[in-house]
C-alpha cells in the first residue's frame, strides 16, 4: 500500500475505532509524518518495500540528529512506527512487521514535580476574587487540585458534569468516564463562578455548554488555562516550574502523603494500570525519609 494511503488508514483507525485522544493522535500523525518524509527521500514509497534494515537507519539517523534528541521523544518516535507496522500486518496489509525487532530505549523515569501545600495555598489565592476573570480562574485552579484533573479534563467539562453535587464527572483518556469528589473548597469556588460570573460570559458568545469559558463567551482553550495557571504562580511568587500538570502531580502527592492508599489515587487519576500511579509513592518515600532522618535518635 502507498505511504499516504496507509498512513490514512492508521489515523482512521487509532480515530475510530481506539478513541484515542486528539493530542495523542497529533503525536502520531507527527511521528510518522516524519517517518514517512523520510521514508519517500530514500526511494521508498510503498509500505512493503520497509524492510527491518530500513528502519534501522531511521532510528539511526533520528537518533544522531542534531540537536540531539531527549530519550523519551525517541522511544515515543520507535513507538509510534511500531504501532503503525504492526496495525498494517494485523490488518493483512503487509504480511510480515519489519518492525517486530523494534525495541524502544527505556525512558527514564522521572518523578513528578509537586508543590507544597503552603505553594499550592498561595497559588489558588492569586487570582482576585473581586475581578470575575480572577473568579473564574479561582474556580479552575480549585477545581484542578480538588480532582486531579487534566487540564484537558477541566476545560472539556460541561455544566451538567456538575449536577451530582459533592462529585463530579471527568471524560479522561479513550472517552473513559470516572466519578471523583470535588471537596467543599472547589466547589464553592465553582458556584461563585457559576452564578456571578458564567452568565456575563455566556451572553458575549454562542451558546455552549462547557463550564469554563473565555473572556468572549467561547469555550476555554487548552491554551488559555496554561496562561492561567502560569499567571498565578507568577503572582504567588513561585519560582519552581508550573506546568499545567503541576497541580495534578501535587494532588497525587499530597493525598499519598496524607495516608491515601494508591490504588484509591490510581482511580482518582484515571490511570489503567496502579504502577502508572506508583511513580508518586516515590515522591512519598522522600517525604518519610526525612521525618526518618530528623526524628529518629540513630538516624544520622
Amino acid at each position: 500500500m502507498l505511504l499516504e494511503r496507509a498512513l490514512d488508514a492508521y489515523l482512521r483507525h487509532v480515530t475510530i475505532e481506539r478513541g484515542l485522544s486528539e493530542h495523542t493522535i497529533a503525536a502520531y500523525r507527527r511521528d510518522l509524518d516524519g517517518y514517512c518524509e523520510w521514508l519517500a527521500a530514500e526511494g521508498v514509497t510503498d509500505t512493503s518495500e520497509v524492510t527491518p534494515a530500513v528502519i534501522d537507519r531511521f532510528i539511526a539517523a533520528r537518533a544522531s540528529a542534531e540537536p540531539a534528541p531527549a530519550s523519551s521523544s525517541l522511544a515515543r518516535l520507535q513507538s509510534s512506527v511500531r504501532s503503525w507496522h504492526r496495525f498494517l500486518a494485523r490488518e493483512g496489509v503487509e504480511v510480515d512487521d519489519p518492525s517486530g525487532r523494534l525495541r524502544p530505549p527505556k525512558a527514564p523515569r522521572r518523578l513528578p514535580k509537586a508543590l507544597t501545600i503552603d505553594q499550592v495555598e498561595r497559588l489558588l489565592a492569586a487570582p482576585s476574587a473581586e475581578d470575575p476573570i480572577g473568579v473564574r480562574d479561582r474556580a479552575l485552579l480549585e477545581l484542578l487540585y480538588a480532582t486531579g484533573a487534566r487540564v484537558s479534563e477541566a476545560i472539556g467539562l460541561d455544566v451538567d458534569d456538575l449536577a451530582h453535587g459533592d462529585v463530579l464527572r471527568l471524560r479522561g483518556k479513550g472517552s473513559k468516564e470516572r466519578i471523583v469528589p470535588i471537596g467543599s473548597f472547589a466547589r464553592a469556588a465553582v458556584d461563585a463562578y457559576l452564578t456571578r460570573v458564567r452568565p456575563a460570559l455566556a451572553a458575549k458568545g454562542r451558546a455552549s455548554a462547557r463550564l469554563f469559558l473565555g473572556a468572549r463567551g467561547a469555550p476555554l482553550s487548552r491554551q488559555s488555562a496554561w496562561l492561567v495557571i502560569r499567571a498565578a504562580a507568577e503572582k504567588a511568587q513561585i519560582t519552581s516550574e508550573v506546568s499545567p500538570h503541576t497541580l495534578r502531580h501535587s494532588f497525587a502527592t499530597h493525598l499519598l502523603q496524607g495516608g491515601a492508599d494508591v490504588r484509591v489515587v490510581q482511580e482518582l487519576l484515571g490511570h489503567s494500570s496502579v504502577a502508572t500511579t506508583q511513580i508518586y509513592t516515590h515522591v512519598s518515600v522522600d517525604t518519610l525519609r526525612d521525618i526518618y532522618a530528623t526524628s529518629h535518635p540513630r538516624a544520622r
